[in-house]
């Protein structure tokens, strides 16, 4: 099997991409995320579809400038003034 093809679980891709596994279940759950699939009980993800995903990723960041999106603050909270 080429390695772009291997399976990888979501404990897999959370340690690959360094994230905690919650935030993969909460991108799937919204629609995000790299694509993954069920096999039986379980979701899997294509290594292949995986770069692909990262290689969007930096194409968006860098259609911005390379900014990151920051969490906003609330409107005209007292660190705006």
């Amino acid at each position: 099997m080429d390695n772009l093809d291997r399976l990888l679980s979501v404990g897999e891709l959370a340690a690959y991409l360094d994230i905690p596994v919650a935030t993969l279940y909460a991108w799937r759950y919204r629609s995000q995320g790299p694509p993954g699939f069920r096999v039986g009980r379980h979701i899997r993800y294509r290594r292949s579809d995986i770069e692909a995903w990262i290689d969007e990723q930096l194409k968006d960041s860098s259609d911005d400038g390379g900014l990151v999106s920051q969490p906003r603050g609330r409107v005209g909270s007292r660190r705006d003034r």
